[in-house]
């Protein structure tokens, strides 16, 4: 029997980690190929500390491809530029690749900031500088509560944003919307004006082009429709990961909040990926199936010199346990984590390398 082909498009969390894990799954006895339109790893959860110049580019990113060619995984820097879902091929700017599956991890369109992270950096910041007191911090978020973290929010979470806003001095601005933006002025849904010196935007996160063309699998904003086994409604051999899934919540809001597929929950859906592709490239169902709102919470707010832990045992509710555990063990924790996952040794490559392989 002819070897199977594995053609994963994204070389992020998702990507990576599906493509490193279909070769651990079946011990190598399988032709993977990544096709990615950056050639650089980029580290999501360290976005947060460029602006205050505590990293550089070249920080928070790595080359992917000695990565991926030291677990025998081939390596395209091409972008996808449309599907050919019946015939099973995919046309990128550096040729047509054929496959026996797909795994669709393409991310996001749309630059992105964590929000809390980030505005309580910049109070942290303020405040090292000395200009805490010269400066009116405000925040305008879609949230119809503070700690929603388009998770639903978890207990006490709604009072411990609320007692950190206060004593940051921070005004929030709740269940709103962002009609345009004026010079020196943010116009919010319903006509409320705030007027600023600095503003930072996180606007909403929609999926790629060339996905949302994909109409048979993909929903009007981009997102691949899945099963809890990750494969496509349509196709069981082409499967889809991280933000590129589209996620169904239980509540309905005012103003839309967007649900967080980054860092973890991508790595967990793209374990599933790649054991349901193991299983059936063995001849067998694919069997695994972990659906998105019940995949654990685990989550690290940084702010600054304190933070918070975020854990629960479901992304999504209903839920039996949730907690968030403030202090300054959080911000420590996530440069642990920076460290661990995108630190380079002496070849030059990740250890995110191997923490992404990792079978948990």
């Amino acid at each position: 029997m002819s070897r199977k082909k594995v053609l994963v498009l994204g070389g992020n969390f998702a990507g990576l980690t599906a493509a490193l894990a279909v070769r651990h799954e079946l011990h190598g006895d399988v032709d993977v190929r990544v096709v990615s339109a950056s050639d650089k790893f980029l580290f999501n959860p360290s976005l947060i500390w460029p602006p205050f110049g505590k990293r550089t580019p070249a920080d928070v990113t790595f080359p992917v491809a000695p990565t991926f060619e030291s677990h025998g995984v081939d390596f395209v820097h091409a972008e996808a530029t449309a599907l050919d879902l019946e015939n099973r091929k995919v046309t990128t700017t550096g040729g047509i690749y054929d496959y026996d599956y797909l795994v669709i991890a393409t991310g996001y369109r749309n630059n992105f900031g964590a929000a809390y992270e980030y505005l309580f950096n910049v109070s942290h910041q303020l405040r090292k500088a000395g200009l805490k007191k010269q400066v009116k911090l405000t925040y305008a978020s879609p949230e119809p509560f503070l700690g929603h973290f388009g998770i639903g929010g978890l207990p006490h979470g709604e009072t411990l944003l609320s007692m950190f806003l206060k004593k940051e001095r921070i005004t929030p601005v709740l269940d709103t919307a962002i009609d345009h933006v004026d010079e020196g002025r943010l116009v919010l849904a319903g006509g409320r004006n705030v007027d600023f010196s600095y503003a930072m935007i996180v606007p909403p996160f929609i999926g790629q082009e060339v996905i949302r063309q994909a109409s048979d699998i993909a929903d009007e904003k981009g997102y691949v429709k899945v099963r809890d086994t990750y494969q496509t409604l349509r196709y069981d051999e082409v499967y889809a990961v991280g933000i590129a899934v589209a996620v169904g919540v239980p509540w309905q809001t005012a103003t839309p909040v967007g649900v967080p597929k980054t860092g973890f929950p991508a790595e967990q859906m793209a374990h599933v990926a790649a054991r349901n592709i193991a299983a059936q490239i063995r001849g067998q169902l694919p069997a695994d199936r972990k659906a998105f709102g019940d995949i654990p919470a685990v989550c690290v707010m940084d702010a600054g010199n304190n933070g918070v832990i975020i854990l629960a045992d479901k992304m999504l509710p209903p839920r039996k346990h949730g907690l968030l555990i403030p202090g300054p063990q959080a911000h420590a924790m996530k440069l642990g984590f920076e460290k661990y996952s995108s630190g380079r040794p002496a070849t030059g490559t990740s250890t995110c390398r191997d923490w992404e392989a990792r079978d948990d």
